[in-house]
């Protein structure tokens, strides 16, 4: 049986999780336009994870340009929101994350499980780096 359709909603739970979190910091407006953007990250992932499981290597190109521009924009829309949060900042630590979640879905596709574990270890201390990035800038924003 196929985990697809509840990876895909635990997935799709993250922005609505972030929004709620938002919401209390920077209002409605921004926490929905947030949720919007990581639900856009989300959907062009997957769309450049079929792509690479179907070896469509021009959908894949324009799956990944589209990824790096949505990463633009949450890194713009969060320098906007908090003046401690760097634009420039979180466009490397949003691109670092990209490069090592394409290459994890990389070594899954190839079935190279023991390097994808490594490199999951990786993006989860990426994701923490970002996590204490955002709260810091919280913090100082408010206090």
């Amino acid at each position: 049986m196929s985990d697809l359709q509840a990876v895909t909603n635990r997935l799709l739970q993250n922005p609505k999780d972030f929004a709620n979190l938002l919401i209390t910091f920077y209002g409605a407006k921004a926490a929905k336009q947030f949720e919007l953007f990581f639900t856009q990250h989300l959907l062009i992932a997957a769309d450049l994870v079929n792509a690479a499981k179907n070896n469509e290597v021009e959908k894949l190109n324009v799956s990944r340009k589209k990824w790096y521009q949505n990463a633009d924009e949450i890194a713009c829309f969060l320098s906007e929101i908090n003046p401690y949060w760097d634009k420039n900042k979180w466009q490397t630590m949003l691109y670092r994350n990209l490069e090592m979640t394409e290459e994890k879905a990389v070594l899954r596709l190839q079935g190279n499980y023991d390097a994808d574990i490594k490199n999951f270890a990786n993006i989860e201390n990426e994701a923490l780096q970002m996590a204490d990035y955002m709260f810091c800038g919280i913090l100082k924003q408010y206090l």
